[in-house]
């Protein structure tokens, strides 16, 4: 017998209205009753958000009656990023962003629910005369022109 998906949703919603800085990524429940919770937040996610989100659902679902396995884990650090909250978190970062056309690393300077916009460097031909000058772009994308935005992890704080 399968688990009844929409009693989780309810049980995981409940449970972030608790933990208002948390949400949802991804959710899944496979053939074999196996839950898999992705959450996110808009700060750092702790071991304890997990747990607590794990005894939110465990707690109120009976193993005599349907046998699942539940995993709860955060998002990944090097995973793209598919929500606008997600990109709203992660403002003043660079990330690397393909389009359809080209790919593009740059400063997230702003994002909201329809749109990101990416500010970086580039070295351009003069307007007059021989050589390349630095010039400062930006580019306004709508979310749905994403393939893939990551964040780009930089090793070499100074």
């Amino acid at each position: 017998m399968a688990l009844d998906a929409s009693h989780i949703e309810r049980l995981i919603n409940s449970a972030l209205e608790e933990h208002t800085h948390l949400f949802v990524v991804d959710f899944d429940i496979s053939s074999q009753n196996h839950i898999k919770l992705v959450i996110d937040g808009d700060r750092d996610v702790s071991i304890q958000d997990c747990i607590a989100l794990s005894r939110a659902v465990e707690h109120n679902l009976d193993r005599e009656v349907e046998d699942f396995s539940l995993d709860v884990s955060s998002f990944g650090a090097t995973s793209p990023l598919r929500l606008p909250r997600q990109f709203q978190k992660n403002i003043n970062r660079k990330l690397e962003v393909k389009l359809e056309d080209q790919t593009i690393k740059a400063d997230l300077v702003e994002a909201n629910g329809e749109s990101i916009s990416l500010e970086w460097k580039a070295r351009e031909p003069k307007p007059v005369g021989k050589g390349k000058h630095t010039v400062q772009k930006t580019k306004t994308i709508p979310l749905q022109d994403i393939i893939e935005a990551k964040v780009m992890i930089n090793f070499n704080k100074k």
